[in-house]
């Protein structure tokens, strides 16, 4: 079989099970184009794509400007290494850290790579501007995090399925709970050596946990009351999915490190970066840190092409809009439901709790209906569906999924 032949959805599947290691566990669908909203699988068919490459795609699949964007840049210079100036580079640090409000941006690729970036940055400034002793700086981190899956990032998960086996592990970590503030100050208050507090806005991956409200703003002002750098994981939550260009800007909060990936190319390219004013960023010095493809001509064309569509397009404002009509709309049905017990979320990041255990297949399940039914969706934590659709929705097309997922999950009512 030439590569270039076209394979039904089995044979797809059956050599990714072959010949890939076995990572994933994926919704069995095999996608081969995408549009928008939508995405086709080998046989043609149409799928409301409700998870967007986990907010990869906000922009939509294959946006027009960003694949000219990189279609361009790539028919003119892809990569240089960062031994070399390009003339790409310069334009997204200033776009992005004017767009953001920071001095600063260090470009990397992938989510896991700017978390990584950010600790570093951390633990620098800890050392050389907070005066803690070299190697004794500790980072407070939440329960039921998720940051990527890293060595040192699986080392302070609580996910037995991340950390198994992979240890030993990277220590110089505080875990804490999530949405308790009270935690927060005991912790910097009894430990001097407490350098950042790493917190994702919202906990996607743990099923969409939105903390209560002023939550970001007072553990803000506590880390700064104790000379501690806020730093935000909006790897997920950033770019407009959560209803504001950032989950932070709902409490007007300004992180010290900020951490960008996924939508910041619109799915069409691996794009991260974290960001943060002179008297952080200035820590770091030539050979500290780096990265080969980091800040690559393509990867600035396309992130750069990615904002402007988020403004252009007033994408926050349509995932506020959109989240507030998919939220009324479900609770509605909720209210009489067996099958689902809540729905909760901000903009167009959301997720429904399935009345079933965590160890269940009731969820997974109900995600093969809604399948079989015209819409994508993942199971998270066993009894969760999480809905993250495009920003691009409509919302005569927002109006059309609610009915898909209703008409599925009346399917399982007992």
């Amino acid at each position: 079989m030439a590569v270039i032949d076209q394979l039904t959805s089995q044979e797809a599947i059956d050599l990714e099970n072959k010949y890939g290691a076995h990572n994933y566990h994926p919704l069995p669908v095999v996608l081969s184009r995408g549009e928008g909203v939508h995405v086709w699988d080998v046989e043609g068919k149409q799928y409301y794509d409700f998870l967007s490459a986990y907010s990869a795609v906000n922009q939509g699949h294959c946006h027009p400007k960003i694949v000219a964007a990189m279609t361009k840049q790539a028919q003119t210079l892809t990569l240089t290494s960062r031994a070399f100036y390009n003339d790409m580079l310069g334009k997204y640090e200033k776009y992005a850290s004017e767009t953001f409000n920071f001095d600063k941006l260090l470009p990397m690729n992938t989510g896991a790579e700017a978390v990584e970036t950010a600790l570093k940055l951390c633990r620098k400034w800890a050392y050389e501007v907070k005066g803690i002793d070299e190697n004794e700086a500790e980072i407070v981190v939440c329960e039921n995090n998720f940051h990527g899956r890293t060595t040192t990032i699986i080392s302070f998960s609580n996910d037995p399925i991340a950390r198994k086996n992979f240890g030993p592990y990277t220590n110089g970590f505080i875990k804490i709970e999530y949405n308790n503030l009270e935690a927060l100050e005991d912790t910097l208050k009894n430990n001097p050596n407490v350098a950042g507090f790493l917190v994702e806005p919202i906990q996607g991956e743990a099923g969409v946990y939105v903390p209560s409200e002023g939550y970001l703003a007072k553990a803000k002002a506590i880390c700064e009351a104790h000379n501690v750098l806020f730093i935000a994981d909006e790897v997920q939550t950033g770019i407009a999915r959560t209803g504001k260009m950032l989950a932070v800007d709902h409490e007007n909060v300004k992180p010290d490190i900020l951490i960008l990936g996924k939508a910041l190319s619109g799915g069409a390219y691996p794009v991260s970066a974290i960001l943060a004013n002179d008297n952080i960023m200035n820590v770091i010095k030539p050979g500290n840190h780096g990265s080969t493809f980091g800040g690559n001509p393509i990867a600035a064309a396309v992130a750069i092409a990615a904002l402007e569509v988020v403004k252009d397009e007033n994408l926050a404002n349509n995932a506020q809009e959109l989240g507030d009509l998919f939220r009324s709309e479900l609770s509605k049905f909720i209210e009489t439901s067996s099958i689902v017990n809540s729905v909760r979320g901000k903009g167009l990041l959301n997720a429904i709790l399935i009345n079933d255990t965590e160890d269940s297949d009731t969820a997974w399940n109900i995600c093969l209906k809604l399948r079989d039914n015209g819409l994508l969706a993942k199971p998270t934590h066993g009894n969760i569906i999480r809905f993250a659709p495009p920003l691009v929705m409509t919302k005569e097309q927002l109006l059309d999924c609610v009915s898909i997922i209703i008409k599925t999950l009346k399917e399982f009512e007992s």
